[in-house]
């Protein structure tokens, strides 16, 4: 199966790539989801929102703030390097980590945000600070003041409309959608397999366990994405048919 995904995807000229949390796991990152999650009585629903940095901002900015720090730590796998290695990919991720751009990943559709993002409450500015920890929390615009947030979508948030329509494009337009480390739980982001199915794509899961995707992919490889990407996204022989 490895090696018929890898000429599948050796022989088409458009590649989409959607991944989740289970490719950064690898790195280190926990996915803050779930009860393994939890970070002192709080769960990611209990903090990711609106409403509850409008309730108490610093506990929202403590808990973004651990979660820079370790990711901070966190160097790109395998996975990562192999995504970004191979040059068709157009990458849309879930995650917020920024690793991808750290393995050289470039013109990444980062449906749910960057975490190394802050962005004004005021004035609306928005910029990059990779400092972690924080000198200060919550941290506030040099420009005018105003308290500054992550730079993430939240529970409850559009996604950014330009990166989506991107995402939805992508998608729609690629001979092949390979998911990687995702649940497809998360929507919208988890139909734009579904997306991308009715508009002729093959589907290439790659995850360490049955999810909701797996009823509609053509070809299923399960284990660790560090471990399966780097051997299909291996370009193989361009002249070889996508069903071969």
């Amino acid at each position: 199966m490895i090696e018929v995904v890898r000429r599948l995807i050796g022989g088409v000229s458009s590649l989409a790539v959607l991944t989740g949390a289970g490719v950064s796991a690898e790195s280190g990152i926990p996915t803050f989801r779930g009860t393994s999650g939890l970070w002192r009585q709080f769960s990611a629903e209990d903090l990711a929102t609106p409403e509850a940095f409008a309730r108490n901002p610093k506990i929202v900015w403590e808990w973004y703030d651990w979660r820079r720090c370790l990711i901070a730590k966190a160097e790109p796998n395998a996975g990562h390097r192999a995504i970004a290695a191979q040059a068709k990919a157009m990458l849309i991720t879930q995650n917020v980590d920024g690793l991808h751009d750290l393995a050289g990943s470039r013109d990444v559709l980062k449906v749910h945000g960057d975490i190394w993002d802050v962005e004004c409450t005021v004035c609306g500015a928005r910029l990059v600070d990779r400092r972690a920890p924080l000198p200060q929390l919550p941290p506030h615009c040099l420009d005018c003041g105003g308290m500054l947030r992550p730079g993430v979508v939240w529970f409850g948030e559009d996604l950014p409309r330009d990166v989506w329509a991107k995402a939805e494009r992508a998608a729609g337009e690629a001979e092949v959608f390979l998911v990687a480390g995702t649940s497809a739980t998360v929507y919208p982001a988890a139909g734009l397999a579904a997306l991308a199915k009715r508009s002729g794509a093959k589907i290439v899961e790659v995850n360490i366990a049955e999810n909701e995707l797996t009823s509609i992919a053509d070809f299923v490889l399960r284990g660790r994405a560090g471990e399966i990407l780097p051997r299909i996204l291996d370009a193989g022989p361009k002249s070889l048919s996508p069903k071969a």
